[in-house]
């Protein structure tokens, strides 16, 4: 029985010190020295691919934050869906992806200081039928989103979307005709009008918002030193400087 007893003891140390490595291995982004960033790398010009590469706003501001924390960028590109709950979930330090700050999402990250305006606008063929933000909420045209992002939110407050994992699938929908306007963030939707001659973004936005960097609630200390670091690369204005060479004034 003495046996038995010291074996069961045994067992139950190793396992309580396998679970304190791990929950120690939770937050051990600064112990690597490797900042993980979390994307979707399908929302030119804040990320997109350059051959392998992702690159973008969001790529540029993140390695001069990794660099001013003495760390290494590591970027990790998913479904628009999952950025935000790979971080809520501790898998990656931090999110950017065009990140709208919502009620909704502060509910379960944390959110840094925003660097950059956007808007949701309305994608729709030449001569299409859809004109304006009434037209798409009005129940009559099939409106098409990314699934998870605020256009999807703001869209269903009216209607029911179709939802599409990658802006890219519904900009396809929409233009072999089982769409009739996409509401997606502004920049991409100039990116989607410029390849494709037969697409044009309307002049009424959809809505206005803001972006930032998400990060884990329960292990704040890394996503505070990220946003203090963000901070002063909008006071020295290196945002606007990367901002405004993939964005031109109009």
């Amino acid at each position: 029985m003495k046996k038995y007893l010291k074996l069961l003891l045994a067992v139950m140390l190793i396992a309580i010190m396998a679970f304190a490595v791990a929950a120690c291995g939770d937050n051990n982004a600064e112990d690597d020295g490797i900042l993980t960033l979390a994307t979707s790398a399908d929302f030119p010009p804040y990320e997109f691919y350059d051959g392998d590469k992702i690159v973008g706003i969001d790529a540029e501001i993140a390695a001069l934050i990794a660099e001013k924390l003495g760390m290494t960028l590591e970027i990790h590109d998913m479904d628009f869906d999952s950025v935000v709950t790979s971080v809520q979930t501790g898998k990656y330090d931090i999110g950017m992806a065009g990140l709208s700050i919502t009620e909704d999402r502060k509910e379960i990250v944390d959110f840094t200081v925003t660097y950059a305006g956007g808007k949701q606008a309305i994608l729709v063929p030449k001569d299409g039928k859809v004109k304006g933000a009434d037209d798409v909420v009005s129940g009559d045209y099939k409106v098409g989103v990314q699934l998870g992002t605020t256009g999807d939110t703001m869209v269903s407050w009216d209607i029911e979307p179709e939802r599409y994992n990658k802006y890219s699938d519904a900009i396809i929908a929409l233009t072999g005709g089982k769409l009739d306007c996409v509401v997606l963030d502004n920049e991409p939707a100039k990116k989607f009008a410029q390849a494709n001659k037969d697409l044009v973004v309307l002049d009424e936005a959809f809505a206005d918002e803001y972006y930032a960097i998400v990060y884990n609630q329960d292990h704040p200390e890394l996503g505070q030193k990220v946003d203090k670091a963000l901070q002063e690369l909008i006071n020295d204005g290196t945002v606007a400087k990367i901002i405004a060479k993939y964005i031109s004034e109009e």
